[in-house]
């Protein structure tokens, strides 16, 4: 998707809040007590939310849903039918302006702070609360709901589909913003946030209609009561996290091993695993995949410490099949005794492989360090063009050759966003044979 899906989502959200504020501010509040509470809910989800770490480009470090109550609450507030057995009449742009007005004062703090949570957040739970509330209140308000479905099972079957159907909508939502942050494709955006809802995000909308459920029968004491076990969970997902976040800094600090003693390039590391992991992504791999993929990239070198003389400029793309795979097995050896786990082990070990004998992750690891060898090195005057070339003219033994056009693919978006040049596609003449890649100019992405 395009950058101009992301700002018409911006957009979309921020007429919506104008338009539900100033009707919310023209006609006033309906059932004030009742919005009260669900204000104070959300307010203090916004207050116990994560803190947001730095942009980065890859949102599997960043936190999808950092305030997981206050979007409960906010579900809660659009599925809402019933206070104590009597029918509410709030509508879907009160809805809006009470979890608008809510969310930005529990995000007074954070931003005293400095530590203010992205617009694109409360962009997407704007339109998903919208979605949600304009899908259920005009039918329980008009009568169609209870008359069709009624209040048993048959209406929880309906909330559990709506939010499945909500759920959704946020993951398009967040795709669509996802991209020009991260300049990844939309298929794999879409695909990682899908993939990502049977975590925190199904606990946030069971808890939603748990809330709203509740509600109907006992009234807003069932507030505190069902918000607890999301607090709960919440402070899991943050240790959790936090666990998480230290492992990933001691494999990047060991991976700088080699870098401090000399044996590879300053940030070969770093570069090679950026590679894989957009490699990965381009070939749908999943979360836990990529991690254990970035986490071998990162230490495919460390197998090198082993070594009394030093490959020169740590290219081990150049050295014989045989040495290649010593030192990979050295490395593989080095890892299991670091700790971390057997597959990135495994993916060290065997990078230097066949590539018809290797696993998928080792495969995008040997390619994106020969890449970053042949770059780095001084043997191809063209530069990236000419290591591409290698690359592909390496496909009937080293290199597979769906993972070297997947980096291709990422070369050319890199270059579009870099200085509006595109890394044109190379022609086959009438034998078949691949011509010579070229940049040619073009827009900026």
């Amino acid at each position: 998707m395009r950058p101009g899906g992301a700002w018409a989502v911006r957009a979309a959200a921020a007429a919506l809040t104008l338009l539900a504020l100033g009707h919310t501010l023209w006609q006033g509040v309906t059932e004030p007590g009742t919005a009260l509470c669900f204000g104070i809910l959300i307010t203090v989800g916004e207050l116990a939310r994560r803190d947001l770490r730095a942009p980065s480009s890859d949102p599997r470090h960043e936190d999808r849903h950092p305030a997981p109550l206050g979007s409960a609450g906010a579900l809660a507030y659009a599925l809402l039918g019933q206070n104590a057995g009597q029918p509410t009449h709030h509508g879907v742009l009160q809805i809006v302006a009470v979890v608008v007005a809510s969310a930005l004062a529990g995000t007074v703090p954070h931003v005293a702070r400095g530590r203010g949570p992205a617009a694109d957040h409360l962009a997407r739970r704007v339109l998903s609360v919208g979605f949600a509330a304009a899908c259920f209140q005009p039918l329980y308000n008009s009568g169609r709901l209870e008359e069709r479905v009624g209040q048993g099972p048959y209406l929880v079957l309906f909330l559990l589909l709506l939010l499945g159907l909500t759920a959704l909508c946020d993951a398009v939502l967040a795709a669509a913003l996802a991209g020009p942050r991260t300049g990844w494709p939309y298929g794999p955006l879409l695909r990682a946030e899908l993939r990502a809802l049977p975590g925190i995000g199904s606990a946030i909308c069971a808890t939603g209609v748990v809330m709203a459920l509740g509600v109907a029968v006992a009234g807003l004491w069932a507030l505190p009561v069902f918000s607890v076990p999301l607090l709960l969970t919440q402070m899991s997902f943050r240790r959790i996290g936090a666990v998480r976040t230290t492992y990933r800094q001691t494999i990047t600090s060991l991976a700088r091993a080699t870098e401090i003693a000399g044996y590879t390039r300053p940030g070969h590391a770093r570069r090679v695993a950026a590679l894989s992991c957009a490699v990965g992504r381009e070939l749908g791999l999943s979360d836990r995949e990529l991690t254990v993929l970035e986490y071998a990239a990162l230490m495919h070198d460390i197998g090198q410490l082993s070594l009394v003389d030093p490959v020169p400029a740590g290219a081990t793309a150049a050295l014989p099949a045989a040495e290649a795979r010593r030192i990979a097995g050295l490395g593989g050896e080095v890892a299991r005794r670091s700790g971390v786990s057997a597959a990135v082990a495994v993916v060290v070990e065997r990078q230097a492989d066949p590539y018809r004998d290797q696993p998928v992750l080792a495969r995008i690891v040997r390619t994106a360090n020969a890449y970053d060898d042949l770059v780095g090195g001084t043997r191809h005057p063209g530069g990236s063009l000419a290591a591409l070339e290698q690359l592909r003219l390496g496909t009937g033994h080293d290199h597979h050759p769906e993972v070297v056009e997947c980096l291709a693919r990422v070369l050319r978006r890199s270059a579009s966003r870099r200085d509006g040049a595109r890394l044109e596609r190379p022609k086959r003449d009438g034998r078949g044979r691949a011509g010579r890649a070229r940049v040619v100019p073009g827009r900026p992405g």
